[in-house]
């Protein structure tokens, strides 16, 4: 399916060309079908993490020897920020390619500096809004993301474009507050409702540390509703939030062949000292989100898989039918 639609989506963007095409690698990398692109302008290595063992290996350096297989002879690669003894994979790949290095924290920065971001590289110096995008982990993403294009120096970008960049960005399911929508209704009265599909212990890190932040300002109980694939370390994603979440709700992830069911998402919860219930679907986790009459009204956040996120999407009406 990945092939075909990759194929697919080739055609269509040969035909109707934008000025940037993106394109995110579906596994690993050295194998993946996108990896068919002989001279892309730059490559991408965000923070590498455990994830998809059975397909790229059970340690960061195999991981990170998989990811390096998208560096190309000649191609700028903009490497966010890793362990040392991953960067070490990398740093060989592309030398035997030649292909050049920007790696975060040694050719260029970007850091939180009274609620802005600072950015710097050998250009010279950014100071731009925080991004909209929500957690502490998106101003090193900003700050790739700036890497990348300011390392392809026919794009000449002003200034000016990366302040819109911070304020205006949007990504659906990434800390995503649902401000109205069907399943809005079905909450607590006056409760918070949160989407994110981050389904690995390293994303869950990134969404606890948010949600601590917000919990410091604005202090409300936090209820997880959680659906995940079998293939997932689900214990290793829900310990980072043992200490921080009042409740736990798992569910199935609707239509997926290879899904942890509802009683062993639970059992995984309670196995690491969450307590935790389970329910058939979304609309009766959130009735049960409703009868804990949690004073004040929960924050509640949707997590695990992007399979559930994207079913989220759908019944709240944020996206089409």
């Amino acid at each position: 399916m990945f092939e075909i639609t990759t194929a697919v989506g080739l055609l269509l963007f040969a035909r109707h060309p934008a000025d940037v095409l993106l394109m995110e690698v579906g596994l690993g990398g050295r194998l993946d079908a996108t990896n068919v692109v002989d001279k892309p302008l730059a490559t991408i290595i965000t923070r590498i993490a455990i994830d998809h063992t059975d397909f790229l290996g059970d340690t960061l350096e195999k991981i990170a020897f998989e990811k390096a297989g998208i560096l190309k002879r000649g191609v700028p690669a903009i490497i966010a920020a890793q362990a040392r003894d991953v960067l070490a994979v990398v740093e060989r790949q592309a030398a035997t390619l030649g292909a050049p290095l920007k790696i975060a924290g040694e050719d260029w920065t970007a850091t939180e500096e009274r609620g802005r971001l600072v950015y710097q590289d050998e250009a010279g110096l950014l100071d731009l809004p925080a991004p909209r995008l929500y957690g502490r982990h998106q101003f090193e993403n900003a700050g790739l993301a700036i890497a990348a294009l300011r390392s392809i120096k026919s794009f000449g970008i002003p200034p000016a474009a990366y302040d819109d960049g911070m304020v205006k960005a949007e990504w659906p399911a990434r800390l995503h507050r649902l401000a109205h929508g069907r399943l809005v209704e079905l909450a607590p009265a006056g409760s918070e409702l949160w989407l994110d599909g981050g389904h690995n212990p390293d994303g869950g890190r990134a969404i606890a540390a948010a949600l601590a932040d917000l919990e410091e300002r604005v202090s409300r109980p936090l209820v997880l509703i959680v659906g995940m694939l079998a293939s997932k370390d689900c214990e290793g994603f829900l310990g980072n939030f043992t200490g921080l979440a009042r409740r736990l709700i798992a569910l199935p992830v609707p239509g997926a062949e290879n899904g942890l069911s509802a009683q062993a998402v639970a059992d995984a919860a309670r196995n690491i000292g969450l307590s935790a219930t389970s329910r058939d679907n979304l609309a009766e986790a959130l009735d049960a989100a409703r009868k804990l009459d949690l004073d004040p009204p929960p924050r509640i956040l949707i997590t695990g898989s992007l399979y559930l996120a994207g079913e989220v999407l759908r019944e709240n009406g944020t996206l089409p039918a």
